[in-house]
């Protein structure tokens, strides 16, 4: 891992077009400059590389500048479970606060960089600013929703209806950065996916060929295009917010 500074005023949090996925709307000019005060490193990651470990002791919490991680947590026989993929301006070492230890190992799925936000420093900072307190619990909450939806999916969707879930999942987060919502390469394995998703590699491979011969998608390796939202929706069995927004007067 290589550290560098965030000392350049390119590299603040006020001016980062990420902001608005980690800090509040609304801070004064004096609350700005503190918060601009609390990131002052990021860390450079190459794909394979280890953020933080399970049982690590808590130090920081981190926003992903860019790239994509995946965080994983290794079973009693060995395997690896993956637990969630995270895109630029979400934040990772969440679960280590209630322990102090962070309960998964977080690893860059592609050249990646993160910055470092110490987890003292912070908690001084949100009791000074109570806005960035809410915030900080308003990501948690989205953090636990997020992980309710993965687990009834696991319990209650086909295998179809998952992965179809996945990609439009990726996609609305995706387009809420700015990037194009129906192409996309996918960063992780389908073995990863898989361990995600709780299906076999070879189901993954099968339902993404079964999309493809239906239209739904065009797949070229880890190149991704979805052709056919309305139908992966109807697949998921969620409505497409697109529609739902169109159609209001």
């Amino acid at each position: 891992m290589n550290y560098a500074s965030s000392d350049s005023p390119n590299n603040k949090c006020s001016v980062c077009v990420l902001g608005q996925f980690c800090l509040p709307v609304g801070l004064n000019s004096i609350d700005v400059a503190k918060v601009d005060a609390l990131v002052k490193e990021r860390v450079h990651l190459q794909k394979g590389e280890n953020l933080y470990r399970h049982g690590d002791p808590l130090s920081s919490v981190y926003s992903v500048r860019f790239g994509t991680l995946k965080t994983e947590y290794c079973l009693q026989d060995g395997r690896q479970q993956v637990i969630g993929f995270h895109l630029p301006g979400e934040i990772l070492g969440l679960d280590g606060i209630g322990d102090g230890r962070y309960q998964s190992d977080a690893i860059a799925l592609e050249e990646s960089e993160v910055c470092i936000i110490r987890y003292e420093a912070f908690e001084d900072l949100a009791r000074q600013i109570p806005v960035l307190q809410h915030q900080f619990h308003r990501i948690l909450s989205r953090e636990l929703t997020q992980d309710q939806r993965h687990l009834l999916s696991l319990g209650t969707m086909r295998a179809e209806e998952r992965l179809a879930t996945f990609l439009l999942n990726l996609s609305q987060r995706l387009a809420a950065r700015g990037y194009i919502n129906n192409e996309f390469d996918l960063r992780m394995s389908r073995v990863e996916i898989g361990s995600y998703l709780g299906i076999q590699i070879e189901t993954v491979s099968r339902m993404l060929s079964r999309f493809a011969e239906s239209g739904l998608i065009q797949i070229k390796q880890r190149h991704i295009k979805l052709i056919d939202m309305d139908g992966l929706y109807e697949l998921s069995g969620a409505p497409n917010p697109d529609r739902q927004s169109k159609a209001r007067p």
